[in-house]
């Protein structure tokens, strides 16, 4: 089995919860808090990418259509 290479996302603050990334060899993504390192979830980038555009952009938000 492959080690994988989980990086720290640039949006995560020095000192609070961090979101780590790690791409599997079948490219899927694996997502996971540093709270709960365990509980990851893993998507292709194709589903990935939007929600990654509107974390960047500011226009994520608990009532947007999913």
């Amino acid at each position: 089995m492959t080690a994988l290479h989980w990086q720290k996302s640039t949006y995560s603050e020095h000192g609070s919860s961090c979101v780590y990334l790690a791409a599997t060899p079948g490219g899927t993504v694996l997502l996971r808090e540093s709270d709960a390192p365990t509980d990851i979830i893993a998507a292709p980038p194709s589903r990935l990418r939007p929600l990654i555009t509107r974390i960047k952009t500011g226009t994520l938000s608990a009532s947007a259509p999913r």
